[in-house]
């Protein structure tokens, strides 16, 4: 029998530290333990996808927190299914004790943990839409207040003007006025715009 590890954080710059200590003092080395970078919408994870295939029965998995395994409600008991029925692997969830396929393999044991993990399935994915929610919210009301998100725009070509000015008397063609910019004709009729309007402020 082989004992594994798995971690999960949603994105490169968050910190799986805590995870690790709660592995590593259940005795996990580190050859054992894998971690992937990515969002829990989806099991599409290389690590965890390397993981299933070293999975042999009588293996045990380790996990600090079902939401470590992801955070889509259906896609969770499907992935459980896979592991402790198709491949036989015992799984261990060190925050709930209740999670643990090594005890209770009676009907009523099996009954308790099945209560336990879709509970917590539908909780982690609720927490998912939750965070998603609050991003868009939080998008929203950076927009209304006029901040701008992601990269700030590159300053414009010092024949700009005279060429916007050229091309709103029709002297030139759209695509003329946006390669004497230097720039897609797509981004020149919207930066056109946004020049435009701040005019009329």
């Amino acid at each position: 029998m082989n004992i594994y590890g798995y971690a999960r954080v949603s994105s490169t710059d968050q910190n799986e530290d805590r995870q690790l200590i709660a592995l590593h003092q259940a005795g996990i080395e580190d050859k054992h333990i894998f971690i992937d970078k990515q969002s829990g919408k989806d099991f599409n994870r290389p690590q965890y996808r390397k993981l299933l295939r070293k999975l042999k029965a009588g293996d045990l998995l380790y996990i600090k927190s079902i939401d470590r395994l992801g955070r889509n409600y259906e896609e969770i008991q499907v992935q459980w299914r896979i592991l402790t029925k198709d491949k036989r692997v015992d799984i261990c969830v060190i925050d709930m004790p209740l999670l643990d396929t090594r005890r209770g393999k009676d009907l009523v044991g099996t009954f308790l943990s099945d209560i336990v993990l879709q509970v917590l399935s539908f909780v982690a994915e609720n927490e998912r839409n939750n965070i998603r929610q609050r991003q868009a919210e939080g998008i929203a009301a950076a927009r209304a207040k006029g901040i701008h998100l992601g990269r700030p725009p590159r300053p414009l070509p010092a024949n700009f003007y005279i060429t916007h000015q050229m091309w709103k008397k029709g002297e030139i063609t759209g695509t003329a006025a946006a390669k004497a910019c230097g720039m897609p004709l797509s981004t020149f009729r919207y930066r056109a715009v946004i020049y435009e309007n701040s005019r009329l402020l």
